[in-house]
């Protein structure tokens, strides 16, 4: 079997996948001050407790854009697991044609979504990640990776409304019932959840009208803890894929199995 994990800035993400088919995922807290050893109980002990049984982890793939933890994850799957881990780096076949001005500014997660979605959907698409932040990535029929924004995401607005203001509260991030809304609560989750929405939508539009092409012809993916919270309703076929960087990382280590056994 084979482990695929996912390091965010707020979740670690890691599944199992059985030859092709994903037979478990976890979510856990990332924690930048957790020792390789709390890491590994944590992840020894969630596999067990899901029916899986360690010893049967036969490699582990890892993407990751806390760099804090690039060496705390990969010395815990060594000492816990007896495996040497690939990570995802510049020595990593994407396949993929890199067009940013400079290709290792590009991270992990997003090189992992884009190989991601053009092996399950094929391309042109654009891949919103709705994370910690929120990223859009356009890749081209071609394999060409033309680039995209990045920006805040939900909960870190959220949380900046809180913290500068003096009288806003802490709020529940949900979907409100109007957009004009008659408390301070409703009205904060209000231009939270149409701001973002409308956003979205709007983005989307100047990508497309920037390429040059029509929005029927172009996949559109979202990703991420709050994908199905805000594109759900949007005015575009947006396909909403929890599981679409697991898949990339799948994806990723059987395009670099040979050469990286090949190579340890």
């Amino acid at each position: 079997m084979l482990l695929v994990i996912d390091v965010g800035n707020t979740t670690i993400v890691f599944g199992v996948y059985k030859k092709n088919e994903l037979v478990h995922d976890f979510r856990i807290s990332t924690v930048k001050t957790r020792t390789s050893d709390e890491y590994g109980m944590l992840f020894y002990n969630t596999l067990s407790l899901g029916n899986i049984d360690p010893l049967d982890i036969e490699d582990v793939i890892i993407s990751s854009v806390v760099p804090n933890l690039m060496h705390t994850l990969p010395s815990m799957i060594i000492k816990y697991f007896n495996k040497k881990p690939i990570v995802i780096n510049d020595d990593i076949n994407t396949g993929l044609n890199i067009k940013y001005d400079n290709p290792k500014e590009v991270g992990a997660d997003r090189i992992v979504n884009a190989v991601a979605a053009l092996d399950k959907y094929g391309g042109p698409c654009i891949i919103i990640d709705i994370g910690t932040a929120m990223t859009f990535c356009v890749v081209d029929e071609n394999r060409n990776y033309l680039g995209g924004l990045i920006m805040p995401g939900l909960g870190i607005s959220s949380e900046a409304l809180f913290m500068r203001t003096s009288k806003l509260p802490k709020i529940e991030i949900v979907q409100p019932d109007h957009v004009i809304s008659t408390t301070t609560v409703s009205s904060m989750q209000s231009g939270m959840y149409y701001g973002y929405n409308v956003m979205i939508d709007g983005i989307i539009e100047k990508i497309v009208e920037e390429l040059g092409i029509g929005v029927e012809d172009i996949n559109i993916i979202s990703t991420g803890g709050f994908s199905s919270l805000l594109t759900k309703d949007s005015k575009y076929n947006i396909v909403i894929d929890r599981f679409l960087t697991l898949h990339g990382l799948k994806t990723l280590y059987d395009m670099n199995k040979d050469e990286i056994i090949e190579k340890y």
